[in-house]
């Protein structure tokens, strides 16, 4: 199953009040492993940068102003995430600039019906625990010591890292065992070992009744015991006469 993983940065919190996106990083997974294939681009978005969004993300108008517009990558964006399920954290911020970048030079909207969030996902798998995309980095171990500012891409790397362990971790499915233990074999077969392997040695089934001297035994050990329990009931006299045979 190909997925693609993404991440924006924006000029502020909401399209609404005329917020534009000025980056978008996408990376696709197949199965849910990397396949190296990504998009990445910067947009110059018409208007001053807010201080607050660029004190997160580091993206200034003199780097943003001769960058394209959303309008002239369009194509190669929707080619890149094609009909995919789009994963996201936080999704649903990330969507509405991504489709209000799309209705602003006259294309559809992106279902939601495609909206994977990472966010909704953690919070399910680690209630109470904290969900931004560091304490996750740091719940699973995985290197964010380059990750100094926000950036789209280098984050939906790091994203895709997450939602791998949120969805069960690299055993996908049951799959894992087969392959493993076809690994197993080929490496046995290069150490002349694989017949051995394959033929464990054969184990005859032991005998599992009382022969007539563990049961002479065990009545003399009976014999023995003081006012055994099992002599009240009304099984004693049955009890007693076949311990011998049994």
């Amino acid at each position: 199953m190909r997925e693609i993983v993404f991440d924006t940065e924006t000029t502020g919190l909401s399209p609404a009040s005329g917020d534009r996106m000025v980056e978008i990083g996408c990376i696709e997974l197949v199965n849910r492993v990397e396949t190296g294939n990504s998009f990445h681009s910067y947009f110059n978005p018409e208007r001053p940068m807010d201080p607050a969004a660029q004190e997160v993300h580091g993206l200034s108008d003199a780097f943003l102003a001769n960058k394209p517009l959303f309008e002239d990558r369009v194509e190669e964006l929707l080619d890149f995430l094609g009909d995919s399920p789009l994963v996201a954290h936080n999704a649903r911020f990330d969507f509405s600039f991504l489709n209000h970048e799309l209705g602003a030079c006259g294309r559809l909207h992106i279902s939601e019906s495609r909206m994977v969030d990472t966010l909704a996902l953690a919070r399910v798998r680690h209630p109470g625990a904290k969900h931004s995309l560091d304490a996750l980095c740091t719940r699973y171990g995985i290197d964010r010591s380059h990750r100094v500012k926000h950036g789209a891409l280098l984050d939906a790397q790091l994203l895709a890292q997450i939602y791998v362990e949120l969805t069960g971790g690299r055993q996908i499915g049951l799959s894992l065992a087969d392959t493993l233990a076809e690994e197993r074999s080929s490496d046995a077969l290069g150490a002349g070992a694989a017949s051995a392997a394959a033929k464990p040695a054969f184990r005859p089934a032991r005998p599992h009744q009382a022969t007539e001297e563990e049961r002479i035994r065990h009545r003399k050990f009976i014999e023995l015991l003081a006012n055994p329990l099992w002599l009240d009931g009304p099984l004693a006299e049955e009890y007693t006469t076949g311990i011998g045979s049994n």
